[in-house]
């Protein structure tokens, strides 16, 4: 019986040790396989997908840091495969832990603000200045870029949790509806498999807006 409605996101698969972040490494186990089999019709759906998507980054980036969008692309493949498993049942969703987003985010972030500001100090001084500032607004102008650019990590790593927070909640209650309700059942299945539909989407969504918006704070650190 669930006491909690948040126990969803925490299963216990043991008395003495966990095994629900495994399903993070999963992803590294089942993909390197499709390299030595015909591609699929999904593999092949997969690679025009992806084709599409490193054309949008390729477009937002200059020349000189072409080969940077492969990491971006990357930590959308594994942000999205890991938000795509989570749907599945009994399979933890490390993507719903702010613990989890918040090291990607964390450690994506503070590297080009490391980096910027041990190369670039200046150039990242006249960032926290907004152009045509007045003089006597410049002081708190730079308070508030400056803690702008510190928050920017939790806000990634929030939305990313929220949004699968939000999803999964949906679907326990709608379930837990469907067995005290048995009469409504088809309308409540037709709600649930619009909302999973909505979920699959919105996995694919959150993953692109989380890698695209590490690029653009990238771009930002080097220009």
């Amino acid at each position: 019986m669930m006491m909690n409605l948040f126990e969803i996101f925490d299963p216990t698969t043991s008395m003495n040790f966990s095994l629900n972040w495994i399903s993070s490494i999963l992803i590294f186990i089942i993909l390197p396989l499709n390299f030595w089999i015909i591609p699929s019709r999904f593999e092949m759906l997969f690679i025009l997908i992806s084709k599409i998507i490193f054309f949008e980054f390729k477009n937002l980036t200059k020349k000189k840091y072409k080969m940077n969008i492969l990491i971006f692309f990357s930590l959308m493949t594994f942000i999205a495969l890991s938000n795509f498993m989570g749907l599945f049942p009994y399979i933890f969703t490390p993507t719903s832990h702010m613990s989890f987003n918040l090291i990607i985010a964390l450690s994506s972030w503070l590297s080009f603000f490391i980096y910027s500001w041990w190369n670039k100090p200046m150039m990242m001084l006249i960032h926290l200045v907004p152009l045509n500032t007045p003089t006597t607004l410049m002081n708190f102008m730079v308070m508030i870029e400056l803690i702008s650019n510190i928050i920017r990590p939790f806000t990634l790593a929030i939305r990313l949790t929220a949004n699968m927070i939000a999803g999964h909640l949906l679907l326990t209650l709608l379930g837990t509806f469907i067995s005290k309700f048995l009469i409504l059942l088809p309308f409540t299945i037709i709600i649930q498999n619009m909302l999973m539909i909505l979920e699959i989407a919105v996995s694919m969504i959150q993953a692109y807006v989380f890698s695209i918006l590490s690029l653009l704070y990238f771009l930002e650190s080097k220009n």
